[in-house]
């Protein structure tokens, strides 16, 4: 495992679950925190501190987005219409590195972000190099032709503990894929269990 990828399942760690329910990860072995002090007994959470593990949680799942742009998609939220805690997951789903990640043309969320930032990613057949790009209803993302025989490609597709949900579809012989519509809380599969509704009122306080 390289120095890079070891560093973030130490998110794992810390928040006390398998983030993105790898049959590697480390959590499995040790479930525990890292550091000198990961085996001391966890204290009993507040109100704010299971909040705050939520927050900590979505934002870890996504490639631990920034805090500044996590909040933005909360402001966001905020103001469509609707439930804000629906939102805010759609709006995570719609970003282009999730997207990439969802039709499994990658492994991690973290080699989605570095493949997008590389240019191997096009969408309706424009490269964007940006991860954090929001996907509409309808665009069709593809990898493009030079790139599809890569090897993170190759075993991401060998992954078989991910299906691509239902409000994607994907052509694994053309490595294209289609967003079909923006997706519910319920529509998305977390390996573990989201709560956006603790950071609705994490923010809200």
């Amino acid at each position: 495992m390289s120095k890079r990828l070891s560093s973030k399942e130490k998110i794992s760690r810390r928040l006390g679950v398998n983030l993105w329910g790898r049959p590697k990860s480390p959590y499995n072995k040790r479930e525990y925190g890292p550091g000198q002090h990961g085996q001391s007994r966890r204290r009993k959470l507040s109100d704010f501190g299971v909040q705050l593990q939520a927050k900590q949680k979505l934002k870890g799942y996504y490639g631990n987005i920034g805090e500044k742009q996590f909040r933005r998609y909360y402001d966001d939220a905020v103001r469509r219409r609707g439930d804000t805690g629906e939102n805010l997951i759609e709006l995570l789903e719609r970003r282009l590195d999730a997207t990439v990640y969802r039709m499994k043309f990658v492994p991690t969320v973290f080699a989605a972000r570095q493949f997008i930032n590389h240019g191997h990613i096009l969408v309706n057949g424009k490269k964007v190099n940006i991860p954090s790009y929001m996907v509409k209803d309808g665009d069709v993302v593809e990898i493009k032709e030079k790139s599809r025989e890569l090897p993170l490609v190759l075993d991401a597709q060998e992954q078989v503990e991910r299906d691509v949900p239902e409000y994607l579809t994907v052509d694994f012989e053309k490595m294209r894929g289609r967003f079909v519509r923006g997706p519910g809380l319920a529509d998305v599969p977390y390996p573990v269990q989201m709560e956006p509704n603790l950071v609705i009122e994490f923010y809200s306080r």
